[in-house]
């Protein structure tokens, strides 16, 4: 991408690290930065660091990094993160939670949250009545605590007034997101590309969580049924046939479904084709028709209006960006 004359003021991220806060997320919100800098050949971005000492924020692995200003003297910024990682429901935030209300009322800062930083955007009275993105393994406690919460299984919460990413990877989908509605798509795809990242989820994406990841969902009998809903993409294996397979009634097997993933055989199964299909329409050359044919879909037509209804545009302009 050529440089081009330097033609506005930078725009300026402050992180606000909270101890044991998560790396992983840390790094995926700094480095689209730096590379959109890199390849722009301009200083868009500039972006510095708090902690509560105003000198090193510790990470959950440990590692310790240098901050530029304590909570209380967070300079004027365009956008302010929040993150944290685990523990942060035994921390006394009351610090950090004035500092946010005070830039709030008194500044247009845009305030956000990383991981589980949602949990201290709650404390300042900012997500009730709101769309929020956690790490999974908040789910079920946001839900419990904070019921005013909307809490979505999405990757990330872009276009809300607190704008929040559920942790990991899910960063840089916010921060690529956020690259593209202040730059343009070309350069988003540019640090994607820098960053070998081949499958940027948008907004509507959800947290994809291991079965054998949570104890409620080490389940015999629902990892069966996965497991063959996985064998049996091109010719789909209905609810009952599946039950019947693996020894139980189908009413079971909806039970099941609708206790550990909130969902029914069908939409699940059908979810997991379409996930499937966009795959493949952003990392091979398959045509569409061999992409519905490889999903199970009954025809192109079928498979078009399955698509658009789930991720809000067709196949063929997924295909030729990344919605």
């Amino acid at each position: 991408m050529p440089n081009r004359e330097q033609t506005q003021i930078p725009q300026h991220f402050v992180f606000a690290l909270v101890e044991d806060f998560s790396h992983i997320a840390f790094s995926c919100a700094v480095d689209p930065l730096r590379i959109a800098n890199l390849i722009s050949g301009e200083e868009l971005y500039t972006w510095s660091f708090a902690s509560l000492d105003g000198e090193t924020a510790t990470s959950s692995n440990n590692s310790v990094t240098l901050t530029h200003n304590r909570f209380q003297d967070i300079p004027q910024c365009d956008r302010l993160f929040v993150l944290s990682g685990i523990n942060m429901q035994r921390m006394d935030h009351t610090i950090l939670v004035n500092v946010l209300r005070r830039i709030d009322r008194t500044t247009r800062t845009q305030i956000g949250a990383l991981c589980s930083g949602a949990y201290i955007l709650v404390k300042a009275g900012f997500l009730n009545g709101r769309k929020a993105a956690v790490h999974w393994e908040y789910h079920d406690s946001f839900l419990e605590i904070f019921p005013k919460v909307n809490v979505v299984r999405n990757v990330f919460v872009g276009d809300e007034q607190y704008i929040t990413a559920s942790g990991g990877t899910a960063t840089a989908d916010l921060m690529l997101h956020l690259i593209e509605r202040d730059h343009g798509y070309d350069l988003s795809v540019a640090v994607a590309d820098q960053m070998v990242y081949n499958t940027v989820r948008n907004a509507t994406s959800e947290q994809k969580v291991s079965l054998q990841s949570r104890s409620a969902m080490r389940n015999k009998h629902l990892a069966s049924a996965i497991s063959m809903m996985r064998d049996s993409f091109e010719d789909p294996m209905s609810t009952a046939m599946i039950a019947s397979k693996i020894g139980i009634s189908t009413r079971q097997l909806e039970r099941l479904f609708g206790k550990h993933l909130n969902s029914s055989p069908k939409k699940y199964f059908l979810e997991m084709r379409l996930d499937r299909a966009r795959k493949l329409l952003l990392q091979t050359e398959m045509s569409i028709v061999d992409v519905a044919m490889a999903c199970g879909f009954q025809s192109p037509g079928h498979f078009s209006r399955v698509f658009r209804t789930n991720f809000g545009t067709t196949p063929m302009r997924q295909r030729d960006r990344l919605d």
